[in-house]
């Protein structure tokens, strides 16, 4: 297994890791959170950077890749509608985008065909990681480690509501519209209806 694959598999394990770590309170744990998060998002950066580099694209990162983007983001807009900084409408909204284009991926499949992501995918996918840390560095602003965050740009957190308000709104139309566009180009699977 390549080093780009490596790094998809650690993200998945990465995402399991930061599930436990903000299901669990203890001392500290939303600043783990978001360092966890973090990485694992590093790692999405990393494994397609490498792979293109280095001529490593593999069926297998093909169709890993965007699948652990999705466990790793459905994650994190989960954990954050569990501790109410995100309303479960606009998560939901998210979970079908996945499970459309994840259904769309298991249709190819079957055909043959592996549907690589698309560049508003990852545009997509870009704001939604800067969306879900940004509301984890809110809620490590309070703990110890990243307390001087809610002193310097404690601003950002005034109601979290006006720049978090449209972080979210940002990801949503990104999602919809993402979906949309992936359903539209790939229609062709869905002839047989």
């Amino acid at each position: 297994m390549n080093v780009p694959n490596q790094l998809t598999l650690a993200r998945l394990v990465l995402t399991v890791i930061f599930v436990a770590v903000l299901t669990v309170e203890f001392p500290l744990s939303h600043s783990l959170a978001l360092i966890i998060f973090v990485v694992a998002a590093v790692t999405d950066f990393l494994d397609g950077y490498l792979a293109r580099k280095h001529n490593l694209i593999t069926s297998f990162g093909k169709l890993m890749d965007p699948l652990a983007d999705k466990v790793m983001m459905c994650a994190g807009f989960v954990m954050l509608t569990e501790l109410h900084l995100i309303p479960a409408w606009v998560v939901v909204a998210i979970l079908a985008r996945e499970f459309l284009v994840t259904g769309l991926r298991l249709v190819a499949s079957a055909d043959g065909h592996v549907l690589a992501a698309e560049g508003l995918g990852k545009h997509k996918t870009t704001w939604q990681i800067i969306t879900i840390i940004y509301f984890l560095v809110y809620l490590a602003s309070d703990e110890a480690v990243f307390s001087w965050l809610g002193f310097f740009f404690g601003w950002w957190f005034t109601g979290v509501a006006v720049l978090g308000r449209i972080l979210i709104a940002v990801s949503l139309i990104l999602t919809v519209v993402s979906g949309l566009s992936y359903l539209w180009k790939n229609r062709k699977l869905l002839t047989d209806w």
